[in-house]
């Protein structure tokens, strides 16, 4: 299995950490509760390896690349063919316009916390949709990629099957669904979770009818590192399938055309501003950058009120 960019090799020992803290809390069911920040992490990384992948594959060979995916599907919490109906055909084409599943203004044009605690939920059901569209198209025309999809589906369901299965053979009923709970279940479904919010506040707000306003971005070096640039979405965006290992480049060249107020620094006090101390003092909180989304009648037809 040869690796498209040595960078990648980062990648490898991500998932190799992530299967080894499950392997030490499944040894140490004692020691899961504390395990489970890091197994969260680690999930939270394989959804964003998930991602990557899904723009620039990881390896030069089809049948590597497929089997990466169906292994990053048992950390992250989904198959990851999923990406490519939701993210691909429709949040790329679209970016939080009409048409895109994933819109941050569906309930509310205002970038409030409630919005961005049920986003996953509601984003979830708005995208099941066209994923069951896509899984009946390539039944139908597709043979080659529904064996795909049957086959990371088997994996996903296959390998939580048997995770909790050893953990209550090791530990007895009890432990042992705590123990593949805290291990397997919470990690997957945080990587979900926070994986949404990150696309929610990456454009809430942002101007997605603008050529280089349409993302919000943040450039703490830490964050950076620990999900591989995730942090740099305009110049994902712009250029989908750069390589992670490259977009502090591509970054650096849009920055000057990008409004300053859809660059961020660190994750952290951005979330402080936007949910502590926005309530009350409105000027730390974002604001609409350049022409919204939706219109009136968009709004009306999606029963959103009138300054809502």
């Amino acid at each position: 299995m040869t690796l498209r960019e040595s960078s990648d090799r980062r990648t490898l020992l991500w998932v190799g950490f992530a299967a080894a803290v499950v392997a030490l809390a499944f040894a140490k069911p004692g020691w899961a509760p504390y395990l489970c920040p890091v197994s969260c992490y680690f999930a939270l990384a394989c959804g964003v390896f998930a991602h990557n992948h899904n723009h620039c594959p990881t390896f030069t060979s089809k049948a590597a690349n497929e089997a990466f995916g169906s292994v990053l599907s048992i950390f992250y919490g989904y198959p990851t063919f999923a990406w490519i109906p939701t993210h691909n055909m429709g949040h790329h084409k679209f970016v939080n316009r009409p048409g895109d599943e994933t819109i941050t203004w569906r309930y509310t044009r205002k970038h409030v916390a409630w919005a961005a605690l049920i986003y996953f939920f509601v984003s979830s059901y708005w995208q099941s949709g066209p994923i069951q569209n896509f899984i009946t198209n390539a039944k139908r025309s597709k043979p080659a990629l529904f064996r795909t999809i049957v086959r990371q589906y088997v994996v996903w369901i296959g390998a939580h099957v048997l995770l909790l299965s050893g953990a209550i053979a090791l530990h007895g009923l009890a432990i042992g669904f705590r123990v593949w709970a805290l291990a397997c279940l919470v990690p997957s479904f945080f990587a979900l979770w926070t994986i949404m919010l990150f696309n929610y506040e990456q454009h809430v707000h942002a101007d997605p009818w603008s050529e280089h306003n349409h993302s919000r971005s943040w450039e703490g070096k830490l964050l950076n590192y620990l999900l591989f640039n995730n942090g740099l979405h305009a110049a994902h965006h712009e250029h989908p399938g750069t390589h992670w290992s490259k977009l502090p480049a591509v970054h650096a060249a849009l920055r000057p055309q990008i409004d300053p107020r859809l660059i961020e620094g660190g994750l952290t006090w951005y979330f402080v501003k936007q949910y502590a101390l926005a309530p009350f003092l409105p000027a730390f909180g974002t604001v609409q950058v350049g022409r919204a989304a939706y219109d009136e009648k968009q709004t009306a037809e999606l029963g959103i009120p009138s300054g809502a």
